[in-house]
């Protein structure tokens, strides 16, 4: 009976130990993120930010000197990265962010987790978002948090977080993914930005979305769907370019500061590889700090370590992957011994 005791004991630290799931820290030490915190919060069942926001963290902290805390949603009972899973251990972290980069699709997280969330945007903290961010919260009317949904109707908070901090929630796919690829047309009156200093032509492997960002918003490039997955692949002649990158503020929630923020509806794990698009969220990301006097052209944008991007879609992310596994700078992200099980398709 003790042994038995002991056992169950034993497995319910196990449970608890998993579901808290150490974050990921990168420690800069030197360059002008020094003495920054940027906390990245990872989760979308499609694009791969398991992978792109580590990736991006290390290059933020071995080259820029921030410190780089990256969550991820993982599984409650392994501790295992889970894209579609709404545990997000560790947003406490928030408290002392300076940045916060945003990767998250459709999300009902705990109460205990979103409220250090809530807690930084009442703040008005800066934000980057990337892609599925525009969406990323599905939460039930009932909720205390319903009004961060993406379809949020309330007068209060229109269009949830979506459209009150990055300046657009989702409205619909503008490109087929691994069929049209996306080209990001640097809008000429923006070049100047900080933001682009350095960027010539984004190219993206993702499709489009539809957007139609707040009025208060500025563009920085254009979207323009391609017909095939190379740069040079020809325009498609029925989709006229829509805003692929902007950059807005957003209010506290006692109207007493604002927060800078970028957004881009691009960020999938193989977009990280274009070298242009790559300099533009390590860009937005200085930018977004407070620290655009340190972003120069030929800022290091290089990979720390690896970089083998899956090809991004539902349910093809690495399988057995724990947070603290990519600690060490020259693990792989991510490895290709680790499998990808997709799920088969449901008959309806």
């Amino acid at each position: 009976m003790f042994h038995r005791s002991l056992a169950a004991l034993f497995a319910v630290v196990l449970l608890a130990s998993a579901a808290r799931a150490e974050p990921l820290v990168y420690e800069g030490t030197e360059g002008p993120g020094k003495g920054k915190h940027i906390v990245f919060l990872a989760g979308d069942h499609e694009y791969r930010s398991e992978e792109t926001l580590p990736a991006l963290a290390r290059i933020l902290a071995v080259h820029h000197g921030f410190k780089c805390t990256v969550l991820f949603t993982v599984d409650p009972e392994t501790g295992e990265i889970d894209p579609a899973a709404d545990n997000l251990p560790g947003t406490e972290a928030l408290a002392d962010a300076d940045l916060a980069v945003i990767f998250l699709r459709f999300k009902n997280l705990p109460a205990e987790q979103m409220q250090p969330i809530v807690d930084y945007l009442d703040r008005a903290g800066p934000v980057v978002g990337l892609r599925t961010a525009t969406h990323a919260f599905k939460i039930p009317a009932d909720s205390q948090f319903a009004r961060y949904d993406y379809q949020y109707n309330g007068e209060d908070y229109p269009k949830g977080f979506g459209r009150q901090v990055l300046g657009e929630s989702w409205a619909g796919h503008y490109g087929k993914n691994h069929v049209m690829s996306t080209r990001l047309n640097v809008v000429p009156e923006a070049k100047s930005h900080p933001v682009l200093r350095g960027v010539t032509q984004p190219w993206v492997q993702a499709g489009g979305y539809w957007t139609e960002p707040e009025p208060d918003s500025t563009v920085l490039a254009l979207a323009q769907p391609l017909n095939g997955m190379t740069s040079n692949s020809p325009v498609a002649e029925d989709k006229e370019p829509c805003p692929g990158a902007w950059v807005r503020e957003y209010t506290s929630r006692d109207g007493g500061r604002k927060g800078r923020v970028f957004t881009t509806t691009y960020g999938a794990s193989e977009d990280l590889v274009d070298l242009d698009f790559r300099r533009m969220l390590v860009n937005a990301c200085l930018w977004g700090a407070g620290l655009e006097d340190a972003i120069t052209t030929d800022l290091n944008i290089d990979f720390v370590g690896a970089y083998q991007p899956s090809t991004f879609r539902f349910g093809g992310h690495r399988r057995n992957v724990r947070p603290e596994e990519l600690q060490d700078l020259l693990v792989p992200i991510m490895s290709t011994t680790k499998p990808i099980v997709i799920p088969k398709r449901r008959r309806r």
